[in-house]
Formats: structure tokens, sequence, C-alpha cells
């Protein structure tokens, strides 16, 4: 394993590398950490060298004074800038979790040839409605607030949160906003594409907000491949934390998809 730290816009990403084989960048979402995709990592490492990175404000990252979508996606900017200098084998296959993943989309669809492929992991889900509406947002406000007093806990760990209740709410209408105009943003992928997608993002509460929760995200899929037909979707009887209760599953995914140079293709 090797270690180093990027700097750009007054923050500092440290970054992790390891592995053998393909090139794979994996990028955590909002309120997740690389420490925290460690069971992914080390098997993906396997097969792939991995790299992986803390977004602003999470894991070891440094602390910012904006926590954007775009500032986000300056981060995994910044880190494919870097791995570009240090001169990778092949262009990476770039997996995203959540967050991560329409970072992922964003990145491609702005960087023709940068990567080779597209794991998207319960994330960049063209959803027709929004995910936070004012019949909710009590409720979410509620979660948020105590998800940040939980992290208190965690300060000064590889998988701390820096980020404020207020912050994630801001940050999770701004992705509806994103959400909203991302089927465009795939039109200009050129790419194998594979999502897996959870069947229950919102758990398996029969409460009428997690079953809108879950149809809303089932319907997004669904609109997904019936407009993007060659992207490869597969599905896990999962929540959206499928990424740290299926890593077995969503590895052997990639590998049947992304995996070495000249053997596994979509």
């Amino acid at each position: 394993m090797r270690h180093f730290t990027i700097h750009h816009d007054g923050v500092t990403i440290p970054v992790s590398r390891g592995g053998r084989g393909r090139p794979l960048v994996l990028c955590p979402g909002l309120n997740s950490t690389q420490a925290d995709l460690h069971e992914l990592a080390d098997l993906l490492r396997c097969d792939h060298d991995v790299v992986t990175f803390d977004l602003r404000g999470h894991g070891l990252a440094s602390a910012a004074d904006r926590y954007s979508f775009e500032a986000f996606l300056s981060d995994l900017v910044a880190v494919m800038a870097e791995l570009g200098r240090l001169g990778l084998d092949a262009p990476p296959v770039l997996v995203g979790y959540s967050l991560g993943a329409d970072l992922a989309v964003h990145y491609a669809s702005e960087h023709p040839g940068g990567v080779a492929g597209l794991v998207l992991i319960d994330g960049a889900n063209p959803v027709p409605e929004p995910f936070v509406t004012e019949a909710v947002l009590p409720e979410f406000r509620a979660m948020w607030e105590d998800m940040a007093a939980q992290q208190a806990a965690e300060r000064g760990t590889p998988r701390q949160v820096l980020l404020t209740a207020q912050e994630i709410l801001d940050l999770n209408v701004e992705i509806d906003a994103v959400r909203s105009g991302i089927l465009d943003r795939y039109k200009r992928i050129d790419l194998p594409i594979s999502v897996i997608m959870s069947t229950a993002m919102a758990g398996d509460s029969a409460d009428g907000h997690a079953r809108r929760l879950n149809r809303n995200w089932r319907a997004g899929g669904e609109r997904l491949v019936r407009e993007q037909p060659h992207i490869a979707m597969f599905r896990l009887d999962a929540d959206h934390r499928l990424v740290f209760t299926h890593a077995t599953e969503i590895a052997q995914i990639i590998r049947s998809t992304h995996g070495p140079v000249g053997q596994a293709t979509p």
C-alpha cells in the first residue's frame, strides 16, 4: 500500500493505492469514507490496482469552507489529475458509490478518454421525483441531526465526517437538482457502464415514506435503462448500505464487467 496526499482548493485529500492489475479508482459518497469502503477495496485489490481517497470534510481529508457538488467534483478531478501525472498503466475504471456515482458520471462526461468504464453503485439515478420533499423534510432533518451528533464520537478517526446536519441537508437538495439533469450527462458518455442498484434504497419499513422513496428509486433505474439500453443494470436485494453489506457480490459484478483488460467485458 502507498499513501500520499493531494493539496488543492485549500484542502488536503488523502489517497491510498494498492493491489495489482487493471487500474480502478473508488470514489466514496456523502457521509462515507475510504475507511468505510475498505472491504470492497480489499476484495478488488486481488486483481485491480485500486486507488481510494476521502472527499473534503470526510475521513482524513481536511475540512473546507464550502461543501457543494462542484466542490466534491473538484476533489475527484484533482485525484484523477494526480494519477495522470503518476502515469497509470491504462485509464482506470471509475467506481462511485452514492454521491460518488454522480461525481463519476459528471467526471466522465467532461473528460473523454479519462476513464475506461464506470461502475455506479446506488447513485446517479434519474429519479422522477426529488428525494427531499416538504413531506419528509422534518424526518430527514431529525435523522441528519442525529447522524451529525453521532459523528462526534468519530472525530479524529479515518471515519469522521465534519459536515453539519444543515450542510448535509443542503447537499441532498443540491443532489436532487443534479439528478434532474443527469440523463443529459449519460448521453455524453461513450463507455461501458455498469449500474448496481439496491431494491429497497430506503429500507423495508412499511411506512409511506419508505415505500415512496423505494418506488421512486426503482422508477429512476427503469428510466435509465429504458433511455440508455446499453447500460448493464444489476439489482441487489439490499438497502442503500449495500456497499457495506454486499461487498462480495459487488466485487464479483465489477470483475465480471470490468475485469482485467482483454478478459472480461460488458
